[in-house]
């Protein structure tokens, strides 16, 4: 395919996405999350089964340190954000990730100084408790990927894991992480 074919193509298909109505639209991007999310399972499970859960984690971890950012600025860019907006921008940029399309969020005690983030609902953890499997633990990867991102948005923000499997939680969420601006 010659570049001038490639661009033409790319063209079209978003010429097709200007006719879709905004309902068509949203449905379009849920899906995506779902795509993305199962992808990402899929890709797990797979370098599970050949290397054994530590390897996936790591390995999880390595990815998350990467896209996490990529992710970030790519929402900053799209919210039109410069770095070190502070608590706020944080927030608003943790309501555009792809993982707030598909789980229940909440933001507590919010103010400039301070968020506390939880998921009261996450798709990966109540699947697993569907099919009678053990919490999926996602601490580590946690860690680097929402205090990555968090320091994406602005570098004083430091992310304090509050609870989050394998460690005990409470029945009403699944996680909860600290933001708190220093400095």
């Amino acid at each position: 395919m010659t570049d001038n074919s490639t661009k033409l193509q790319l063209d079209e298909g978003i010429q097709l996405l200007k006719q879709l109505s905004k309902d068509e639209l949203i449905s379009i991007i849920i899906d995506d999350a779902k795509n993305w999310l199962a992808h990402d399972g899929l890709w797990f499970q797979a370098v599970e089964a050949r290397h054994g859960m530590e390897e996936a984690i790591d390995a999880d971890r390595e990815a998350w340190e990467k896209f996490t950012v990529i992710e970030a600025r790519r929402i900053m860019s799209r919210l039109g954000l410069e770095p070190g907006g502070g608590i706020q921008a944080l927030v608003e940029c943790l309501k555009h990730r792809f993982y707030a399309r598909l789980n229940l969020q909440e933001f507590l005690e919010l103010n400039d100084q301070r968020v506390v983030f939880r998921m009261v609902d996450c798709r990966v953890q109540s699947a697993r408790k569907r099919h009678g499997l053990s919490d999926f633990p996602c601490k580590s990867v946690g860690i680097v990927e929402y205090g990555e991102f968090a320091r994406t948005i602005d570098p004083r923000i430091k992310t304090n894991c509050l609870a989050c499997p394998p460690d005990a939680h409470p029945d009403d969420y699944w996680c909860a992480w600290e933001f708190v601006l220093e400095g």
